[in-house]
C-alpha cells in the first residue's frame, strides 16, 4: 500500500463499524448503503468506508472498490436530494466517498483521474468554506495529505509543500480535542513533510516547530500514535543518513537527535534499534571539531552498550569509528618533523 490516508495507521477507526458491515454484508444495494451511510454518525460511516477500502487494496482488489464508489459518487451526483436537503452526512459523505476513490486511483496508478476526482472533492467542500466541523476538516485534510503525494510524485513539489503544510495545521487543530483519532494522522503529515520538503531548512523548521506536540502524543502511548511515530523515526534517520552521506553532519545530527527522542518515547527500553541510530549521531558528532568529544564520549558508552547486548557487528563499528576518530587526530606535521628532524 502507498503512503496514502488509506493506511490504516493514518487514522485508526474509533467507532464501532461491526453493526454496518454486517448490514451491508446482508444488503448490497447502493440505495439502501446511502441510507445506511446518512443516517449513521459521520465517523463510523467514514470509517467504515475506509476500512472496506483499504481492505480491498490490501487484498490487491483497488479496482473493485474504487469501483464500488464511483458508482456510490455517480447516485449521489444525480441525486439533488442528497446534496440538498441539509441532513448530517449529506455533502460530507460525498466528499468522503470522492476523497477515499481519490486514493483508490492514486493506488492503481491513475494520476489523471485521481487528479480530477480530488478537484470535483475540493469544489464539493469549498461550497461551504466557512465550515470547521470535524466531518469537513478530517476530509479535508486526508484529501489534502493524498494530492500532495500526488504532486509529490510528479516532482510538483511547491504545490506539495502547501498541501501537506496545510494538512498538518489542520490535524493538529483536530488533534487538540480528540487525540485518539487523529494524532495519527498529525504524525504521518509530518512525516509526510520529510519527503515532501527539497529545502532541508524548512524541512527541519517545521519539524521542529510541531515537536513539542508530536512529544505530547507521544506520552499517550496509543498504539496508532505509536506505530505513526515509528514511521517519522525510520523517516528522520534516512534523512540523516542522506545528511551524512553528503558530508552535511551538523544538519544530520538534527535528523537524528531528534529521532532518537521519538524512538525513545515509543522504545522506552534499550534496544539495537537505539543503539545504531545512536552510533550514527555518535559518527555525525565526530565530523563537527565542537562535538567531536561529546561524540566521542557517546559512541564510548555505545561500545559497553553494544557489549551488554551482544551486538557484534555494531562493536565493531564503534571501535573502526574510534579508531579512525584517533588516527584523524594525529598531528601529521609533529610526526614529519621527527622523521626528519632539523
Amino acid at each position: 500500500m502507498k503512503p496514502l490516508s488509506l493506511e490504516p495507521v493514518f487514522l485508526p477507526a474509533t467507532t464501532d463499524i461491526a453493526p454496518m458491515r454486517s448490514r451491508l454484508k446482508r444488503n448490497r444495494n447502493i440505495g439502501e448503503t446511502l441510507k445506511m451511510l446518512r443516517e449513521a454518525e459521520f465517523d463510523a460511516a467514514y470509517d467504515m468506508l475506509r476500512a472496506i477500502s483499504a481492505e480491498a487494496v490490501a487484498a490487491g482488489e483497488a479496482e473493485r472498490a474504487s469501483s464500488t464508489l464511483a458508482g456510490l459518487d455517480q447516485v449521489l451526483t444525480g441525486n439533488e436530494e442528497a446534496q440538498t436537503d441539509g441532513k448530517s452526512g449529506g455533502d460530507e459523505i460525498h466528499a468522503a466517498v470522492l476523497q477515499i476513490l481519490t486514493a483508490l486511483l492514486i493506488e492503481e496508478g491513475k494520476s489523471e483521474e485521481a487528479a480530477l476526482t480530488a478537484a470535483r472533492a475540493l469544489n464539493l467542500l469549498a461550497t461551504d468554506p466557512k465550515r470547521k466541523d470535524a466531518p469537513f476538516l478530517q476530509v479535508l485534510g486526508a484529501l489534502l495529505y493524498d494530492i500532495a503525494y500526488l504532486h509529490s510524485e510528479r516532482g510538483e513539489y511547491k504545490q506539495a509543500e502547501r498541501e501537506v503544510e496545510k494538512a498538518i495545521k489542520i490535524f493538529e487543530r483536530l488533534g487538540k480535542s480528540k487525540p485518539d483519532r487523529y494524532a495519527p494522522a498529525h504524525v504521518m503529515a509530518l512525516n509526510n513533510a520529510t519527503a515532501t520538503y527539497r529545502n532541508r531548512v524548512k524541512q527541519a523548521e517545521i519539524l521542529a516547530h510541531y515537536q513539542a506536540a508530536t512529544s505530547a502524543y507521544l506520552h499517550m502511548l496509543n498504539a496508532g500514535v505509536e506505530d505513526a511515530a515509528g514511521r517519522l523515526v525510520e523517516s528522520l534517520t534516512a534523512e540523516g543518513d542522506t545528511l551524512a552521506q553528503m558530508g552535511r553532519h551538523r544538519e544530520a545530527i538534527q535528523y537524528y537527535s531528534r529521532a532518537l527522542k521519538y524512538l525513545t518515547r515509543i522504545e522506552p527500553e534499550f534496544s539495537l534499534r537505539t543503539l545504531r541510530l545512536s552510533i550514527s549521531l555518535g559518527e555525525s558528532m565526530l565530523s563537527v571539531n565542537a562535538m567531536r568529544d561529546k561524540g566521542v564520549h557517546l559512541l564510548n558508552t555505545m561500545l559497553h552498550k553494544a557489549t551488554k547486548i551482544n551486538a557484534l557487528e555494531e562493536h565493531r563499528r564503534i571501535v573502526d569509528s574510534l579508531y579512525h576518530a584517533k588516527s584523524r587526530s594525529l598531528d601529521i606535521l609533529s610526526l614529519w618533523h621527527k622523521v626528519f628532524p632539523r
